[in-house]
């Protein structure tokens, strides 16, 4: 071990980096502070015992490794205590004034997307939302005070397992409400933008007009990283051909413009012999360029794989002045340490995974010694050089897709197949073409001659678009993934890590832990059955994978949702059509053949009342219960009901039929506690079912003289009683209903035995007389 370690000495640096985030994942996984604190003491004493141990590097190693699990957990846990932010508990619809902080034009869908300090004492410090480009007055800007009328909500939770996590982003962004404005915005005091926010803004905005339509938004992501005028279409061709890390500013475009300054400073000075004797030139590009990255960064607003680019590009120019390497993975480390301080909520999205996973493949493939060999610069004819150029480029597409690609399916459920091909041809394009042709008629524009470059510059986008719808809409561009259990992700990212990180060949044991989580990922089951955290939507998954869904007018963001979480590449389909269901304007009954048995489903879908004796029957007849709105109990399914009230304590749900067992997956979602952010485990067994058989039901005989003439205080202290004694006991007992006559009350109960039964009544003070089972059940349509 000891000289495993020597060799690798100047690998270990990186690993420090990797405990630390380790750390913050594991505040993240974790739920509660006694979680957090037993983590950071076991960690703890495992540093302890790395530093007090009599050894060598080994022991070493696992101290500082250690120490960075305790920092990266402590500094995630203090980061969420920093930003905790009153939120709403409950919709209002409030007119009120606020402070303009940030105004984002959303113009491929017509809106602008303010964020807003609400001057009012009854909404959160921070508030984000939406108006229609109509509704926002002239001149509308950060600073602006405005007076508006708008319905403002929690931050929604995630719809389904799996899906954006909207609640944490809110929580360290301070948000504690989101809603949308009703008509126009009165403009109380204009603002003062100014700084980079307004040249972000205007710059976009003369893009969009040298060149508009399709092409225009796709200029304005290049130029400024706004990529909210992209067209829909667009932006969905671009993900399916894996183009997508273009319209991004993240390594691509800050070398581009690092390359192009160093290039163009360098072959300036050099005309001047005596700049060239006097001054080493190198240095003076390699500052230039630095100027460069660092404004570009600015100018695009900052975001995560821009910041990490421009810090590695930092590096790589403080290398070659130093004459060190330019690019290695411990200066790959270091810019992730730096974001990790400032932001180690960012571990856990998905920008900060794909531009590390990104450039640590690009690194570990170029670092090998195989590589080096194969695509070393040597003197050889032109073919040749050509040929192994693009071979190098071929095996580093190869190289970064097959790393995207766990991360694609775990964040989005599909992955392009065939981007390695677009992006031999994409990038160039973008790289040499598009980018340099828009920057000099940026500069053109100041003395009105960019005209022929802008049309030019539309002329290559419209070919890069050819090239993304081409690919994205070829068959089989685009691979599916319902959902990725979360340990085979672990799996898969601790394989990839020991792939990059250590140089000999012990690396290849990375294969192990990788294969081992494609293989749990790809053998992952189907849901069922999904239903969102609001109820209102439903998508019941057929035996071909197609989501059929029980609200036929459902938006396409519903519809987009549903369709991923299903693992499904194409429109969903209605339920109402399906040969199995029965649907009203008001329900949908349908029936699911899983694993040899039925599942008979009932869903509302409107807000109809329904009457009560009709409702209860209906409940009692099906396996599972969905509705938006308050279910009484008496309305009792045979397994799961799934009512506002439940869906609020889980949120969305993913639902898996099988023939010994049936079981959900809740999503995760963000604590109520201030100063913390928690949520549910990412999968929880919510009710399990053995075999064939359902959860016996037993009528229950009570023997209470009198108790026909108890008020309704009574009942309902008798019935709290029992409901605390059932909550203590466990879900494995259940209260359906009960009738009360003059000296009897008959209750309907199911449970798996009768000892709990007799449990729950000794507990609660209940006399439980006569205990029978039921074993079938039979009513007027029994004689037809």
């Amino acid at each position: 071990m000891e000289a495993f370690l020597e060799r690798e000495r100047a690998q270990l640096p990186p690993w420090f980096v990797v405990g630390f985030g380790v750390g913050i994942a594991a505040w993240f996984v974790l739920d509660t502070p006694t979680q957090w604190l037993a983590f950071l003491a076991i960690a703890g004493g495992i540093a302890v015992a790395g530093f007090t141990a009599r050894g060598g590097r080994a022991e070493r190693a696992v101290g500082w490794f250690a120490v960075a699990l305790v920092l990266g957990c402590a500094l995630a846990w203090g980061r969420s205590a920093w930003v905790a932010a009153p939120r709403l508990e409950r919709p209002v619809i409030t007119a009120f004034e606020a402070r303009v902080e940030r105004v984002e034009s959303l113009v491929a869908r017509g809106d602008v997307r303010l964020t807003l300090a609400p001057a009012h004492p009854d909404l959160p410090p921070r508030v984000r939302v939406s108006v229609k480009q109509d509704g926002a007055p002239e001149g509308l800007g950060k600073g602006a005070v405005v007076r508006l009328r708008a319905r403002i909500a929690p931050p929604p939770p995630m719809a389904l397992p799996g899906s954006y996590d909207f609640p944490r982003d809110a929580w360290f962004r301070q948000i504690g409400g989101v809603g949308r404005a009703f008509g126009e915005v009165e403009m109380l005091a204009t603002g003062r933008p100014g700084g980079l926010d307004r040249v972000r803004d205007r710059l976009g905005e003369h893009v969009r007009e040298r060149l508009p339509g399709k092409s225009g938004g796709i200029a304005t992501a290049l130029a400024n990283g706004d990529q909210n005028a992209v067209e829909k279409d667009d932006a969905e061709a671009m993900r399916r051909s894996g183009l997508t890390h273009l319209l991004s500013v993240s390594g691509l475009h800050i070398a581009a413009a690092v390359g192009a300054v160093m290039l163009l400073t360098l072959k300036l000075l050099a005309l001047s012999e005596r700049l060239a004797l006097r001054f080493n030139l190198v240095l003076v590009a390699a500052g230039a360029g630095a100027v460069a990255g660092v404004a570009y960064t600015l100018l695009t607003g900052a975001q995560v794989p821009t910041v990490r680019s421009c810090i590695v590009a930092l590096l790589v120019l403080a290398g070659i002045a130093l004459g060190r390497d330019a690019l290695s993975m411990r200066l790959l480390s270091v810019a992730a340490l730096v974001i990790l301080l400032f932001r180690p909520e960012s571990l856990a999205g998905a920008s900060f995974q794909l531009s590390f996973a990104a450039v640590s493949a690009i690194i570990a493939l170029h670092s090998s010694q195989w590589a080096r060999r194969l695509f070393q610069r040597r003197e050889e004819g032109i073919a040749a050089r050509f040929g192994r150029a693009l071979l190098a480029m071929v095996a580093t597409g190869l190289a970064v897709e097959m790393a995207l690609i766990p991360f694609a399916l775990y964040h989005f459920h599909r992955a392009g197949l065939y981007s390695v091909a677009a992006n031999l041809v994409a990038i160039p394009l973008t790289t040499f073409i598009i980018m340099p042709l828009e920057a000099v008629a940026l500069l053109l524009d100041a003395v009105g001659l960019g005209a022929p470059l802008w049309y030019l510059t539309g002329l290559s986008i419209d070919l890069l678009l050819w090239i993304a719808h081409t690919v994205g809409s070829a068959t089989g561009a685009v691979a599916m993934l319902a959902s990725m259990p979360p340990y085979a992700f672990a799996l898969i990212i601790a394989g990839g890590v020991w792939l990059c990180l250590w140089t000999s060949r012990v690396r290849l044991l990375g294969l192990v832990p990788f294969a081992l989580g494609a293989a749990a990922a790809a053998i992952s089951p189907r849901p069922d059955l999904l239903v969102t955290g609001d109820g209102r939507h439903l998508a019941v998954v057929s035996e071909d994978g197609t989501p059929l869904l029980l609200r036929e007018r459902s938006g396409d963001f519903v519809r987009t949702l549903l369709a991923e979480n299903s693992g499904f590449d194409g429109d969903p389909a209605e339920l109402q059509a399906a040969p199995s269901a029965n649907c009203s304007r008001d329900s949908c009954l349908a029936d699911l053949e899983r694993g040899g048995r039925r599942w008979r489903m009932l869903a509302t879908r409107s807000s109809t009342l329904f009457p009560w004796e009709q409702l209860v029957a209906s409940c009692a007849e099906a396996d599972i219960v969905v509705a938006d709105r308050r279910l009484p109990p008496a309305c009792a399914p045979r397994w799961l009901k799934l009512d506002r009230i439940q869906l609020e304590q889980t949120g969305g749900v993913a639902i898996y039929l099988g023939r010994a067992r049936a079981w959900t997956r809740l999503r995760g979602g963000l604590g109520r506690t201030r100063g913390r952010l928690g949520r549910e485990n990412s999968l929880r067994l919510l009710a399990v079912q053995e075999g064939e058989r359902m959860m016996p039901q037993f009528v229950i005989e009570r023997e209470m003289p009198g108790v026909g003439g108890l008020g309704a205080e009574e009942l309902k202290g008798a019935s709290q009683t029992s409901c605390s004694v059932i909550r203590d006991l466990g879900p494995e007992i259940q209260w359906v209903h009960s009738y009360v006559t003059d000296d009897k009350i008959y209750c309907i109960y199911r449970a798996p035995n009768e000892d709990i039964i007799r449990e729950h009544a000794e507990r609660g003070g209940f006399p439980a007389n006569t205990i029978s089972q039921v074993r079938t059940m039979i009513d007027p349509t029994t004689a037809e």
